[in-house]
C-alpha cells in the first residue's frame, strides 16, 4: 500500500526533511576508543540514511569525559579532534538527503563506575537507581554550571562538523531527565525546589546554545512523557514541560518515557503492542505548536501511517526496526513490506550492549558488522555452481539466502511441507507473532533470490546429488534431549505438545527446564493447567533479557503456577515427578499428570556420515546442527558461513 502521510515532507525549524521517518538516538558502541565516528559508525548509519531515514539522531552523545561516559565505544564531542570524523558521518548521511541531529546526552547516575574509571557517578541528588546499584553524588553548584557548559561546547562542536541540528536527551532517567523529575531532585539550590528550578539546568543548557550557535541552528529535546514510576513525571507534567520548553525555543519535542528502574516501560519487549504509548505523543502534540516526533514500538509501516494520519505525531521514530531491517523505509516506500525483517522485541540487540559489545540483532546478523559483512563485501563468485541447503528453518533459509546474493545456484531441501523450521513452533506462545512473520519474511526473501525450495523432500544424498550440487549446508536443526531417567518414557517433548503431536493430560502439569522453551511452553499451559516450572540452575530463563524472564515467570505464577529452582528430575512416576535439590541433595515429589521436557536439544544430522563421505570438506554444518542456541546464533552462523564459503 501506498503510505501518504508517511513520505510527505516535513519541517523542523528551517530544517526541511524529506520525509516523516526518524531514526532516533539508540546506543551501538561503534565509535573508536578516541570518540571519533571510525568507519563501522560511518557505514552503519549511512546504511539507514540510505534504507530511507528522513532524519537520523545518533547514538547518545558523550559531553563530558570525567562523569559522563554511557557505553565502551561512544561517539564524543568533547574534543575538537573529533570534529573531521563526524564532518565524514555527515557526509556520508546527506548523500542519501537524510539530515543528522547529534543527541548530547550524560547518564548521570545511570552508568556503573567501572565506566567512568571507578569514580562515584554523579546526579542532581544521592538518589540511586536501582538498576545500577551506586548510589551517585550530588553534584554541587558550580560542578552543574560547569556541566551546563559541557553540553553547550558538545553542540558548538557538533555544529562545526556540519551537523543539522543536535538533540538534548532529557529522558529515560539520564543526567538532565534527572534533574526534571521530582523523583530524583531533591535539591535545595537555584537547580531543585520549584517547577522552575528543576527545569533550570535544561533552560541554561538550550540558552547557551542558542548563543553559540545561532537562532537557526535545530535544537531537539528528548523527554518524558512519563516516567512511570511513582513520584516521577505524570503525564500532566510531560505536557507542561513541553509547554515551557517550546516558550523556550527549541525547534521539536522527541516523546518517550520510563526510566532504568521503571524496567520495560523505558525498552519495550515482544509483549508491548505497537502504539501502546500513542497518547504521551498525542497529548503534548495538542498543548504545543512545534514538531513532536513519537516511539511508540513501531514494527509496521502500516502502524507508523496510522500514528501520523490519528494526530499522534509529527514524524514517527523507527527505532529497532531499523536495527532489524535497515531498509526499513525504503522497503515500506516501494512497496516490499514482504521483504521487511520486523524487530522481534527479543530486547538481544539490549543484552549484547550490556554485555559491552558492538550492537547485534537477532534477525539481522549484518547489524553492528556492516562494514566488515555488509553486501557490499560479498565476494559473488558463485557464477551459477550449484549448492544445496538441507533444511528449510531460519538458518536454512539465511544461508540460502546469502549463497543466493553471492551468485550460487541454490536448492532448499525441507521434509515437511512448510519452511519455518522449530520457529513455527516457537511463534505458538503468547506475543511472539512476530517470529512466524518472521518465517514469512525470509521464505519471500529467498523466493525473490531465485532459490529453488523444494518442500516434502529430504535432503537425501540422492537428491542432492541429482540437484548437481557441488557443497551442501547442512541446517537440519536439533533433537529435543531426552535424558536417559528411570520413567522418563512417560514424558513428552515440549516441541510435541506445542505441534499438537502429543496430548497434555489431567490438571498437574511439571515442565522440566527453565529455558526460553521451558518458560513460554509453561506460559502457554498454564492458561488450562497447573504448572510448575523445574529448573536445576539457580536462575531460569538462561540469556534472555532480564524483564522477559519477569514476564513470563509473572504470567507463569498469575495463573497458578510455580518455579522451582535448583531442582533436578531424577524420576518420573505415575502421577508425580522425583526431583533432587542441586545443594541439600534432598528428595522431593511434585504431582504431575503430564512430564513435559524441555531441556534443550542436540544437533540431528541425519545422513550425516554419508554425506560427508561424499561432500568432504564442502558439508558444512550450520544453526543447531552445528551447536545447538537460540535464533539469533543460527541466522549469525549461517550468515557467515555461506558469506565466506568457497569450494574445497
Amino acid at each position: 500500500m501506498a503510505y501518504k502521510q508517511l513520505f510527505e515532507p516535513g519541517k523542523i525549524g528551517s530544517l526541511e526533511l524529506k520525509n516523516r521517518i526518524v531514526m532516533p538516538a539508540m546506543g551501538c558502541s561503534l565509535a573508536e576508543s578516541s570518540g571519533e565516528a571510525g568507519a563501522r559508525m560511518i557505514k552503519y548509519y549511512a546504511d539507514r540514511a540510505r534504507g530511507g531515514a528522513g532524519l537520523i539522531i545518533t547514538e547518545i552523545t558523550r559531553v563530558d569525559d570525567e562523569t559522563g561516559v554511557g557505553t565502551p565505544n561512544q561517539l564524543s564531542v568533547t574534543n575538537t579532534h573529533v570534529i573531521s570524523q563526524l564532518h565524514r558521518l555527515v557526509e556520508a548521511v546527506h548523500a542519501y538527503d537524510t539530515k543528522l541531529f547529534v543527541q548530547l546526552h550524560h547518564p548521570g547516575n545511570q552508568t556503573p563506575s567501572r565506566l567512568i574509571g571507578g569514580k562515584q557517578p554523579v546526579s542532581a541528588s544521592d538518589v540511586t537507581c536501582k538498576v545500577i546499584g551506586e548510589q551517585p553524588r550530588a553534584l554541587e553548584t558550580e560542578e552543574v554550571e560547569a556541566m551546563v557548559k559541557k553540553f553547550v561546547t558538545g553542540a558548538v562542536i557538533a555544529q562545526k562538523a556540519g551537523v543539522d541540528g543536535v538533540e538534548i536527551h532529557a529522558a529515560h532517567g539520564y543526567l538532565v531527565s534527572q534533574f526534571l523529575s521530582p523523583l530524583t531532585n531533591k535539591r535545595t539550590d537555584k537547580y531543585g525546589g520549584s517547577f522552575e528550578g528543576r527545569l533550570r539546568f535544561i533552560t541554561e543548557i538550550i540558552m547557551g546554545i542558542r548563543a553559540y550557535c545561532g537562532p537557526k541552528f535545530p535544537i531537539s529535546v528528548r523527554m518524558n512523557g512519563n516516567d512511570y514510576l511513582p513520584g516521577g513525571l505524570e503525564d500532566e507534567d510531560g505536557i507542561r514541560i513541553a509547554q515551557y520548553l517550546e516558550k523556550l525555543g527549541v525547534n521539536c519535542i522527541n516523546v518517550s518515557c520510563g526510566m532504568y528502574d521503571s524496567g520495560s516501560t523505558i525498552i519495550e519487549p515482544s509483549y508491548y503492542p505497537e502504539g501502546w504509548k500513542k497518547h504521551l505523543g498525542a497529548n503534548i502534540r495538542k498543548a504545543i505548536n512545534i514538531p513532536v516526533i513519537a516511539v511508540d514500538a513501531i514494527k509496521h509501516p502500516a502502524v507508523a501511517e496510522q500514528m501520523l494520519e490519528e494526530g499522534n505525531c509529527d514524524f514517527v521514530g523507527i527505532a529497532r526496526g531499523f536495527l532489524a531491517d535497515p531498509d526499513w523505509g525504503l522497503k515500506a516506500k516501494c512497496g516490499k513490506e514482504a521483504l521487511l525483517r520486523k524487530c522481534l522485541g527479543c530486547m538481544e540487540c539490549f543484552r549484547i550492549l550490556n554485555d559491552g559489545l558492538p550492537l547485534g540483532c537477532t534477525v539481522n546478523p549484518v547489524l553492528g558488522r556492516e562494514f566488515e559483512w555488509g553486501d557490499e563485501k560479498l565476494v559473488k563468485n558463485g557464477e551459477g555452481k550449484s549448492v544445496a541447503v538441507v533444511g528449510g528453518g531460519p538458518a536454512g533459509m539465511e544461508a540460502a539466502l546469502t549463497l543466493a546474493k553471492r551468485g550460487f545456484k541454490v536448492a532448499l531441501f525441507e521434509k515437511s511441507d512448510k519452511l519455518g523450521g522449530t520457529a513455527n513452533l516457537a511463534a505458538i506462545p503468547p506475543n511472539k507473532g512476530l517470529l512466524a512473520e518472521l518465517v514469512d519474511t525470509m521464505a519471500a526473501q529467498i523466493k525473490e533470490a531465485g532459490v529453488e525450495v523444494c518442500l516434502n523432500t529430504p535432503g537425501t544424498l540422492e537428491a542432492i546429488k541429482a540437484s548437481g550440487a557441488e557443497a551442501v549446508f547442512l541446517a537440519t536443526g536439533g533433537k529435543p534431549i531426552c535424558p536417559n531417567l528411570p520413567g522418563i518414557e512417560k514424558a513428552v517433548t515440549a516441541e510435541d505438545v506445542l505441534a499438537g503431536r502429543a496430548e497434555v493430560k489431567g490438571d498437574n502439569v511439571v515442565v522440566v527446564g527453565g529455558g526460553v522453551t521451558g518458560l513460554e511452553t509453561a506460559e502457554t499451559l498454564a492458561k488450562d493447567h497447573k504448572v510448575t516450572v523445574v529448573e536445576m540452575l539457580d536462575k531460569v530463563g538462561g540469556n534472555l533479557y532480564p524483564s522477559i524472564v519477569l514476564h513470563l515467570a509473572q504470567e507463569i505464577m498469575k495463573a497458578g503456577g510455580t518455579i522451582a529452582k535448583g531442582k533436578a528430575l531424577v524420576e518420573v512416576k505415575d502421577g508425580e515427578v522425583c526431583v533432587k535439590d542441586t545443594k541439600t541433595e534432598e528428595l522431593a515429589s511434585i504431582p504431575a499428570d503430564t512430564v513435559v521436557l524441555a531441556m534443550g536439544v542436540r544437533p540431528e544430522r541425519p545422513e550425516f556420515e554419508e554425506l560427508s563421505e561424499a561432500y568432504g570438506d564442502n558439508l558444512i554444518l550450520v544453526g543447531d546442527a552445528d551447536r545447538t542456541g537460540q535464533i539469533y546464533d543460527a541466522l549469525h552462523t549461517a550468515h557467515d558461513r555461506a558469506f565466506v564459503y568457497c569450494a574445497r
